[in-house]
């Protein structure tokens, strides 16, 4: 014959209400919450901790949320810290930058340089007898986001230094330069930005001629 061990139970307003005292390791379960006690032969019921307590850990899918405890009243608390993985690209949306501090890195140059990738927003300077050039890749070479900014100035020496394209047949440059496609720095100390506007189109604003 099969044996069936049957536990003492009740609802939780009952137990509360009848607030009984468990013998000494004696299990008291509450039939509406699923929760459980074990008597300790002299505490009653209502000044007994909870049995159902634990620690759970869990990622909450697309939060980045990690973390929470189960309290004795069966509640789960998640822990609300946020761990974006930073080293991916991260959107920021309408929010505010307390005493933000950009820096723009910045590189002497002193002949013919085509930008590459992680050159982005930074300042280049041009220093050379000859005329030299500042030359924008094609798209394919490098595929710089729509609104990526270059900036070259002249920092002195005769060569004047120019803003142009490595490939014009399909890159396309313009600017109110005297020649659209391949604006001149005006005069030493003149600086001018080449802004990214469509795949293989930039514009070039700033002090040129």
């Amino acid at each position: 014959m099969t044996s069936r061990m049957q536990q003492r139970r009740d609802t939780a307003a009952n137990w509360t209400t009848n607030n009984p005292t468990l013998a000494a390791g004696e299990l008291g379960l509450e039939t509406d919450t699923g929760l459980i006690k074990i008597g300790t032969g002299s505490t009653a019921w209502t000044a007994l901790a909870y049995a159902a307590t634990g620690t759970v850990t869990s990622v909450i899918a697309g939060t980045g949320l990690s973390g929470g405890t189960i309290t004795s009243s069966g509640t789960i608390s998640i822990n609300t810290a946020v761990t974006a993985d930073l080293t991916t690209a991260q959107t920021l949306t309408n929010k505010t930058l307390t005493t933000p501090k950009i820096t723009l890195s910045y590189s002497a140059k002193t002949d013919h340089y085509t930008f590459v990738d992680g050159d982005q927003g930074n300042v280049f300077s041009m220093n050379n007898a000859a005329a030299r050039e500042f030359r924008i890749p094609t798209d394919a070479t490098f595929n710089f986001a729509i609104g990526t900014q270059f900036n070259g100035f002249w920092i002195t020496g005769a060569g004047i230094p120019a803003i142009v394209a490595v490939t014009p047949a399909t890159t396309t440059v313009i600017s109110t330069g005297a020649i659209s496609a391949s604006p001149k720095l005006r005069a030493a100390n003149s600086m001018a930005t080449a802004i990214k506007i469509a795949a293989n189109s930039w514009i070039v604003i700033g002090d040129i001629s």
